[in-house]
């Protein structure tokens, strides 16, 4: 399974560690994901997901509804 948000897309970020000696070593940041049970009020079924913890703030924020709405016209 990919290490990526199910709603938003995150997924890991490359970049470089860089020594005292300024040799680049290449490594990569990972998301925040957790899994989370979301309700769906429209079909009534609870979903479980693999999100940024950054998403499940914005999720608790507005909700799965309006949070759908506005990302995904």
């Amino acid at each position: 399974m990919a290490r990526q948000c199910d709603l938003t897309g995150k997924s890991r970020q490359a970049n470089h560690t860089v020594s005292h000696s300024n040799i680049k070593t290449r490594t990569f940041k990972q998301p925040n994901l957790k899994t989370k049970k979301v309700f769906d009020p429209e079909s009534g079924q609870t979903i479980r997901l693999k999100l940024a913890t950054s998403t499940i703030k914005t999720l608790d924020k507005m909700g799965l509804s309006k949070f759908l709405r506005k990302y995904y016209k």
